[in-house]
């Protein structure tokens, strides 16, 4: 809080409107007191303004920086792994080795779900998309875990949070194997997270499944480089939903609906279809030229971002990850791979690319990685909510613990039609 005040003058009324100073990050002007004089703003996307005070993470779009609790994600992403992360945006402090020894734990004894879930998947076409599964079944945990429902009880909030890391891989890979037709597999505690979901969703039960620690290390990365990104849609949304006192399912559940849109969490699907469309390494030069074409429909996804101005600080991480992952499955001849590695090389390199700032962004590496891991794209935005739900959760018991949280209830600026008096359907006009 600063001691210094905006003053807004009109109608003949002015109001002083006090100036906001976080730990980083721009001024703000907090508007509240514009209630008092029965006026508020108009901000269509909420790009100017600032929903609520939060202490998770931090984000410097020109300088590249993404801060959880302060640590630049390179640091954790090279030093750490995902349940670490989990625990640091939950508690707000890396754990020493006790505090991460339970918390794995705990983790661990709820990654079962209830028997009856099983045949809940029934309800579903199996050609449903893995990502509207994901919404109904996540909605309906608090159908089969009702007993840890108290939002104002912080135990029952720390058991929600427990639940919710820890089912999230067990459906996700559900989601997977109901689609393709395979028997579900059961989470085995010997393994770790990011080992338990990949052998939940690829192990065959005629024969032992054994970790490859390149690709297990690969998919944690990608857990912890999505973990959290501020106040986005889907969290934003998680906000909104949780304001009026939803239990924390269906708010996680919203977040999932969000996440799904194109524009959001299905940006790394998009960069897959954009390499299927180009077909070949020949046809860049073609593509590249209807990119730049402002009348042209095409648009390079995993380019560029709109938060970043500058380069992508998870992508810098990411890409190192793709090129192992690449070279441990032996995948790097293949065509598909070898466009994505060229169209990286140009951009990285073209005066156009450099000019305009559009570096390969995080949904470029994760896709590709992901692909090179035999996941199909329709399971892209899945994984990323599955990442996402410990962020989702944080965000939700930030706000709910705080006393003085209440309803969002955005306003709107109406331009609808006037008072009107009815008129019988006999009296009007054809």
């Amino acid at each position: 809080m600063s001691d210094k005040n905006a003053t807004i003058t009109f109608d003949n009324q002015s109001i002083d409107l006090p100036i906001l100073k976080g730990t980083f990050g721009d001024t703000l002007i907090d508007i509240n007191p514009l209630g008092k004089l029965g006026d508020f703003t108009y901000d269509p996307g909420f790009t100017s303004t600032a929903a609520c005070e939060s202490k998770i993470t931090f984000i410097d779009g020109d300088r590249g920086v993404l801060l959880y609790r302060g640590y630049p994600i390179d640091q954790l992403a090279e030093h750490s792994d995902y349940l670490e992360i989990c625990y640091l945006l939950l508690n707000g402090e890396l754990p020493n080795k006790e505090q991460i020894k339970a918390f794995t734990k705990n983790v661990t004894l709820h990654t079962m779900v209830h028997q009856q879930i099983y045949q809940f998947f029934n309800g579903f076409r199996r050609d449903a998309h893995p990502m509207a599964v994901m919404v109904g079944v996540v909605g309906a945990l608090s159908a089969f875990y009702h007993d840890a429902l108290d939002i104002t009880d912080p135990k029952h909030r720390e058991t929600a949070a427990y639940r919710l890391i820890a089912k999230m891989p067990t459906i996700a890979a559900m989601c997977y194997r109901y689609y393709n037709g395979l028997p579900f597999v059961q989470p085995q505690n010997e393994y770790s997270y990011a080992e338990n979901f990949l052998h939940m969703m690829f192990s065959m039960p005629s024969e032992k499944w054994v970790s490859n620690p390149v690709l297990a290390k690969a998919m944690d990365r990608i857990f912890i480089l999505h973990a959290d990104h501020e106040q986005n849609a889907s969290t934003s949304t998680v906000r909104l939903a949780g304001s009026t006192g939803a239990n924390p399912f269906a708010c996680i559940s919203a977040g999932i609906a969000a996440l799904w849109g194109p524009a959001h969490g299905g940006a790394n699907e998009a960069v897959l279809n954009m390499l299927h469309q180009i077909g070949d390494v020949s046809r860049i030069p073609e593509f590249l030229k209807r990119a730049r074409d402002k009348n042209d429909s095409f648009r390079l996804m995993g380019f560029g971002h709109r938060v970043y101005k500058n380069y992508d600080p998870r992508a810098k991480i990411m890409r190192q990850t793709c090129h192992d992952v690449l070279a441990e499955v032996g995948v790097q001849n293949d065509p598909l791979f070898k466009l994505a590695m060229e169209l990286e090389r140009i951009a990285l390199e073209d005066p156009y690319f450099v000019e305009k700032k559009l570096y390969p962004n995080v949904d470029f590496y994760s896709g590709i990685t992901l692909s090179a891991l035999g996941i199909p794209t329709n399971m892209f935005t899945v994984i990323f909510a599955l990442a996402r739900t410990v962020g989702w959760i944080s965000h939700w018991s930030e706000m709910v613990s705080d006393p003085s949280f209440r309803i969002g209830r955005p306003r709107q600026l109406y331009t609808g039609a006037a008072t009107r008096d009815f008129v019988s359907i006999a009296k009007r006009s054809s």
